[in-house]
């Protein structure tokens, strides 16, 4: 195979293995969720919403401390993002303008089309990761209100109002480092398609210890919600 040709081959083979590891990811959060960190986590943050929400006049200030150091991470993400985009826009511009193309160290296709796909496709990750997170901190802004507002017990949609746009919000944050992630393998592709295909193999094998639990996690998190449940009970009995 020549060299021009490696770009058309492995890159698609690198983004396809992380696409089916995505597609398996998604379905394995829709049907078991306790089976991935992110079904775990959006249990924990509803059993939070629910904790803080019962008293939110005792825990309003834990409640707006804790949203917003996530505003504060979201923020951080938002920052780096737009400031790589613009870092590389500026980059993109300065090379074309003087002429250069790839480097001797690049073994894969050089011409300049590819390059300015490499570029774009890096670009648009950043512009992703960016507007992710800016909805995140919009979701996050607005549960630091809902939550602090005084709900009585047997109100439970103003409840489960606040713990969906808690999670949606911890949804975009989560794209948002997605598309941090996925930034990285295009990043090697500017080295040549060898390096992204191998960093594609090797950043699904690491997310998938990063994505799923270990049985002692999921019997610790059931565990817990069934002493939360049975607290509930109690209250609302009494």
């Amino acid at each position: 195979m020549e060299e021009e040709d490696l770009d058309y081959v492995l890159v698609p083979v690198g983004l396809l293995v992380m696409g089916i590891y995505h597609i398996w990811l998604l379905f394995t959060i829709i049907k078991s969720p306790s089976r991935t960190v992110i079904g775990i986590n959006a249990e924990s943050r509803h059993q939070w919403v629910l904790a803080i929400m019962s008293d939110p006049l005792k825990n309003g200030v834990l409640a707006v401390q804790t949203i917003r150091n996530n505003i504060m991470a979201s923020t951080l993400l938002a920052t780096t993002a737009i400031t790589l985009t613009s870092l590389i826009s500026v980059f993109v511009s300065s090379t074309s303008s003087s002429g250069n193309t790839a480097s001797k160290l690049v073994y894969g296709n050089k011409t300049s089309i590819v390059s300015s796909i490499k570029y774009f496709s890096i670009l648009l990750c950043f512009l992703v990761a960016f507007l992710c997170n800016v909805q995140s901190i919009r979701y996050y802004a607005h549960v630091s209100f809902l939550a602090t507002v005084p709900t009585s017990v047997g109100k439970k949609e103003a409840i489960e109002y606040a713990a969906r746009n808690l999670n949606r919000g911890s949804l975009f944050w989560s794209l948002g480092l997605r598309a941090f992630y996925v930034s990285f393998p295009l990043f090697l592709w500017t080295f040549g398609p060898i390096p992204m295909f191998v960093c594609c193999c090797i950043m699904s094998f690491v997310l998938y210890f990063l994505d799923t639990t270990s049985s002692f996690t999921r019997k610790l998190h059931t565990r817990s919600f069934k002493d939360e449940m049975k607290v509930d009970d109690s209250d609302s009995t009494i």
